[in-house]
């Protein structure tokens, strides 16, 4: 009688800590005054180039709740990206560099949504040794506190920075 094979299933691999370098033609990292390592213009990026695909293991809104919750942190951090309505990228395991870009309030790129996969694209002319930067637009809730917004912190520096990175048209105090 023939073995039948299971199949197993089987987690993406956590992804590596992130390096200084080059990445793609477009894209290095290196230290951001922003937070942590960030995404830098290699060369001049012309407006609308793709920069790079956000990548990480797909899974369902349910699973990212598990592996990340919000009251359990001390701080909020993570590398989950919305797909769709069920489901998310977790770049933290599978995802490339373009886990490192970090988020402004005045953004230099957008994440653009195609056909299950998600791109950086410039929306303006970018100089080389620019920080490549999108806005994260966090989903708003109205039970929002104000200490809720603040959690999600911003410190992007932008004159028009909302000091969250939540897409509000709420206004911290200072």
């Amino acid at each position: 009688m023939p073995t039948i094979k299971r199949k197993q299933k089987t987690r993406k691999r956590a992804s590596p800590a992130g390096k200084a370098g080059p990445v793609n033609e477009w894209l290095e990292l290196r230290r951001s005054p922003i937070h942590g390592l960030g995404g830098f213009a290699r060369r001049d990026i012309p407006k609308g180039t793709r920069i790079i695909e956000y990548t990480g293991e797909k899974i369902s809104n349910a699973e990212a709740d598990r592996r990340y919750d919000d009251e359990q942190m001390r701080r909020h951090h993570t590398f989950l990206f919305i797909l769709n309505s069920k489901t998310c990228l977790d770049a933290a395991f599978g995802g490339n560099e373009a886990r490192f870009l970090n988020h402004s309030c005045d953004p230099n790129c957008e994440a653009v949504i195609e056909r299950g996969h998600i791109w950086i694209d410039a929306v303006r002319r970018i100089p080389a040794g620019t920080e490549l930067l999108y806005d994260y637009q966090y989903e708003d809730d109205p039970e929002y506190t104000e200490e809720d917004l603040r959690f999600y912190v911003c410190r992007c520096g932008a004159p028009n920075c909302r000091g969250t990175i939540v897409k509000t048209r709420r206004k911290l105090t200072t």
